[in-house]
C-alpha cells in the first residue's frame, strides 16, 4: 500500500492507495503525531509514502514517517516524473500542479490537455506534444467571497451555491452569482483560446470546487477531483521502480 500525503494552503489531504484504488482519504488543518499514528496503525501494509507540500509542514512529515515506512520520497522540484517539464522556473512550481500534470496525461491519454484545478486558488494549466508548457493562477471561488467580506465595509461573507441564475436580485444572491460566473467567463475564455491554439484540446477539472463548475460550462470535459492524489502515487511507483531498478 502507498500513502500519499498532500500539504496545500488550508488542508493536509492524504490518501492510502491499493494499486489502483483509493482505500481511504483524510483531511486535517494539522497532521500531529497522533494524526500520522492512528493512519499507519489502520494501515499497517503501507511501504511506500510520497510527501508533497506547497504549503509549510513538509519535513516534519517526512520526519514522523521517517524509519516507519520502506521508501519514502519527500516530492521536490528534482524528483525525477513521468512528463518533461518546460516551465520556466522549475523550482517555484507547486507540486500540485506538475502531479495534477502528471495524472492527467497518464489517466486521459497522451493528448494536447487544459487542467483546470480550482482550490484555494485557480490554477489553468497545459500540457502540449507531451510537454507540461505552464499556465496562470488566479483567486479561488472562497479567495473571492472572502476577499469581497474582508475588504468591505459591508458586504457579507457568503457560501458557493449550486444555484444557478444569470444575475443575484439580492446582495447575498449578487455577490454568490456574481462570484461564481465570474470565474466561469474566466474558464470559458481560457478554454476557447487554447482551443484555437491547440487542437484536440482535452479539458479536465480538478480540486475541491470543480464540483461548482461542472454543470456551469458546457463542454465536454473530464472532472477528477483525485488527480493529485494520482498524479502524486504514479510519481512515486515511477521513483520506487527507479531505486529498485525494476
Amino acid at each position: 500500500m502507498n500513502l500519499i500525503v498532500d500539504i496545500g494552503n488550508t488542508l493536509i489531504k492524504t490518501a492510502v492507495i491499493d494499486g489502483d484504488r483509493i482505500m481511504d482519504q483524510r483531511r486535517t488543518a494539522n497532521a500531529t503525531d497522533y494524526f500520522i499514528d492512528r493512519l499507519l496503525s489502520d494501515y499497517p501494509s503501507i511501504d511506500k509514502a510520497i510527501v508533497a507540500s506547497t504549503g509549510p509542514g513538509g519535513e516534519r512529515v517526512c520526519g514522523m514517517l521517517d524509519g516507519r515506512v520502506g521508501y519514502l520520497l519527500h516530492f521536490s522540484p528534482d524528483t525525477a516524473v513521468p512528463l518533461e517539464n518546460g516551465y520556466g522556473s522549475p523550482q517555484t512550481l507547486g507540486a500540485d500542479r506538475l502531479a495534477s500534470a502528471v495524472g492527467a496525461y497518464a489517466l486521459y491519454g497522451r493528448r494536447n490537455m487544459l487542467i483546470v484545478d480550482y482550490g484555494t486558488a485557480i490554477t489553468f494549466d497545459v500540457i502540449a506534444d507531451g510537454v507540461f508548457l505552464g499556465g496562470n493562477i488566479s483567486l479561488g471561488l472562497g479567495s473571492r467571497l472572502r476577499a469581497l467580506h474582508e475588504y468591505t465595509a459591508k458586504l457579507p461573507l457568503c457560501e458557493p451555491t449550486d444555484e444557478v441564475r444569470l444575475f443575484g436580485t439580492t446582495t447575498e444572491s449578487a455577490i454568490e452569482q456574481g462570484a461564481m460566473s465570474g470565474i466561469v467567463y474566466e474558464t470559458e475564455g481560457y478554454i476557447a483560446a487554447l482551443s484555437e491554439k491547440y487542437e484536440d484540446l482535452c479539458i479536465i477539472f480538478t480540486g475541491g470546487d470543480a464540483k461548482y463548475f461542472v454543470k456551469r460550462i458546457k463542454n465536454t470535459i473530464f472532472a477528477n477531483c483525485d488527480l493529485t492524489v494520482c498524479g502524486l502515487n504514479i510519481i512515486l511507483e515511477y521513483n520506487a521502480a527507479k531505486i529498485s531498478g525494476k
